[in-house]
């Protein structure tokens, strides 16, 4: 899969736009980053890409994904993940049925279901929690398990709204860690939206930087 944006730019509806037009290409597996001053519009674009432009926005430009045009599907359509820089589980459930949540449905019964989240949770680091509170986890915890919810859902395209900002130093470098992993992984284009050098360098790929 490969993610085009070519000219996109977006604006308030009889206003100028928040950046300038912007052209990029994420292939498989690889990460770019987007980076630019606060209320430049770095998470509009995202929302653009994703389907979630705010009311009164207005989208111009391309839009695809292996050659699909995004901007005619609805967001359901696009099978595109979003991770943003909170972790947000859903409390009233466990651990394991908030991957469970994300799970593509094409994993079918209830054992084939749980066996695949097991799975994921050992690969996330949180091996035998499936049936923990969200609550009782730490931080770095909880930014895994969002992640993997994401993935379950077998995305085509990511995208990353400042997931590590919250996190302390530590924490940080492992989740950049471990989410770069899964998208190499898993070959699927990645697009970061991130204030912090650091990030974009553990990405490694193509920065595009809004000004």
């Amino acid at each position: 899969m490969t993610l085009d944006l070519s000219c996109v730019t977006v604006a308030p509806r009889g206003a100028v736009a928040l950046f300038p037009p912007v052209t990029l290409t994420a292939r498989p597996g690889e990460v770019v980053t987007v980076m630019g001053p606060s209320g430049i519009g770095k998470s509009t674009l995202l929302d653009a890409v994703a389907g979630h432009l705010p009311h009164g926005f207005t989208l111009s430009g391309n839009i695809t994904l292996d050659g699909v045009d995004l901007t005619r599907l609805a967001p359901e359509a696009r099978h595109v993940g979003l991770m943003f820089q909170d972790a947000v589980l859903f409390p009233h459930l466990s651990v394991g049925d908030n991957l469970a949540f994300g799970l593509n449905r094409a994993v079918r019964g209830r054992d084939a279901r749980r066996a695949a989240v097991e799975e994921a949770l050992m690969r996330a680091g949180l091996g035998g929690l499936y049936d923990r509170d969200p609550a009782t986890l730490s931080g770095g915890q909880r930014s895994r398990a969002a992640l993997m919810r994401t993935l379950l859902a077998e995305p085509r395209a990511l995208l990353l709204d400042e997931p590590f900002s919250k996190l302390d130093a530590a924490l940080r470098d492992d989740l950049r860690v471990f989410t770069f992993a899964h998208v190499r992984n898993k070959a699927i284009p990645a697009l970061l939206v991130t204030h912090d050098p650091a990030d974009a360098e553990a990405a490694g790929g193509p920065v595009i930087n809004l000004t």
